[in-house]
């Protein structure tokens, strides 16, 4: 394995423990599926060079393209939380709650 396989492993890895171990705020839950989201980006986009594929491949932007749309609607969350419930605290909401 290389060095630079190693660290897209350890950054998907760690941004997947963020996910799981601070859940106090919706942001910081944001901030972790967008690392992981960026940490599958770069090997999907250095993969073509590593192989010498002269094709180019649409799976990055279109990874990009979703990833962007992912970051829009969950700050757009975050504001629609804010606003009815007042924090971005995770354990503040309910869905059973109306």
């Amino acid at each position: 394995m290389s060095l630079s396989h190693l660290c897209f492993y350890s950054a998907f890895t760690f941004s997947g423990l963020g996910l799981a171990f601070h859940r106090t705020h919706l942001i910081s839950a944001l901030l972790c599926l967008e690392s992981m989201m960026l940490s599958m980006y770069i090997p999907l986009s250095v993969w073509p060079i590593e192989n010498h594929s002269p094709s180019f491949t649409l799976v990055p932007v279109l990874m990009l393209a979703f990833s962007a749309c992912e970051a829009g609607t969950g700050l757009a969350m975050l504001v629609a939380t804010t606003r009815t419930h007042g924090s971005d605290h995770l354990h503040n909401l309910n869905l059973l709650q109306c």
